[in-house]
């Protein structure tokens, strides 16, 4: 993958409450057209970051550069950033029209002009035909479009999303996340997408940032990341990985890369069978070896169906040695 040409940068930026550190000195660049997820456990100071991006928190140190241009002092309204947040802060007496056009109201766009532009947003996010209703007349996912849109009447340069899909339905949450990676394909724009939910990471970025405590563990493209997680956390928090001593080091091994074997080797180890769950297309395996590790194993269902294991029975894992992943430190 060829590097993106520089469209955020963020340097060296720093977000202290008190004596309370929640963003250290974070560096990252995104490129033109990203789909960004950054993407930690609560607390981590991922919402932080975003905050100061869309200038609702004041940076205590470093920069934030927009388009080669240093946004981390303007106003909120002046930096080219939309933001969406988790509640999507719709004003319930307005209609879905004026919600939408109210970013052009406080512009001073006369009416009839600003409740123009409302409808064409409404009608890229598929809406247009609710445009008379109340908020508390729309379903969850109807609401978040309706803040898209408002969101995007303003014509960003870069949108940000703070846990957007959170509220949603597992079903609801699948069909919105293909909607925002198609709206953001379309606007060819970079989206700066928050989240703890490390599935719908996976499945929209171009670019994953995974923090802790502040820091940037790492980052890189979603099939990078995944495959060769840097670090023990970025492996256990991503989830589908085993932690396995070995004679170089901690690997990690995927899940769906453990085996069930007949014949002991350096890369195996006996374990009891603790947990069988049945995930339609898979069977995740729970086992826990002779040294005390909890290992998972993701076994297709027909293979499983034909070889079927009980809870308390003795197997062997195995896993083949391109399989293990060196782990950092």
């Amino acid at each position: 993958m060829n590097a993106p040409d520089k469209y955020l940068e963020l340097i060296n930026l720093t977000k202290k409450y008190g004596e309370v550190t929640a963003v250290d000195g974070i560096s990252l660049t995104t490129g033109a057209t990203q789909y960004v997820c950054i993407l930690g456990p609560s607390g981590c100071g991922k919402s932080s970051l975003l905050r100061m991006i869309a200038g609702h928190e004041v940076v205590t140190s470093g920069d934030i550069v927009l388009e080669q241009n240093n946004i981390t002092d303007l106003a909120p309204a002046d930096r080219g950033s939309a933001m969406m947040f988790q509640s999507y802060a719709l004003f319930p007496h307005l209609s879905v029209r004026d919600n939408v056009a109210f970013p052009l109201k406080m512009r001073g766009v006369e009416k009839s002009k600003r409740h123009g532009v409302a409808e064409q947003f409404l009608e890229r996010v598929q809406l247009d035909i609710l445009a008379d209703r109340l908020p508390s007349q729309l379903s969850g996912g109807q609401q978040q479009r309706v803040a898209l849109a408002r969101a995007m009447i303003t014509n960003p340069q870069i949108m940000l999303l703070d846990e957007p899909l959170s509220a949603l339905d597992p079903f609801l949450r699948g069909k919105i996340r293909s909607e925002l990676k198609a709206l953001q394909r379309a606007l060819a724009i970079p989206f700066i997408h928050v989240t703890h939910t490390q599935d719908e990471a996976l499945a929209l970025a171009d670019l994953i940032v995974v923090m802790n405590d502040g820091h940037i563990e790492q980052a890189g493209p979603a099939l990078e990341v995944y495959n060769t997680p840097r670090t023990e956390f970025v492996a256990r928090f991503l989830g589908g990985h085993n932690i396995v001593e070995a004679e170089k080091g901690k690997v990690s091994i995927r899940s769906d890369r453990i085996k069930i074997g007949s014949k002991k080797t350096k890369n195996s180890l006996n374990a009891t069978v603790s947990e069988i769950e049945y995930q339609g297309s898979k069977i995740v395996l729970l086992a826990r070896s002779e040294r005390d590790l909890e290992i998972s194993a993701e076994i297709p269902d027909s293979d499983f169906f034909q070889n079927p294991i009980e809870v308390g029975e003795s197997v062997l894992l195995s896993w083949k040695a391109d399989d293990a992943h060196l782990l950092a430190g």
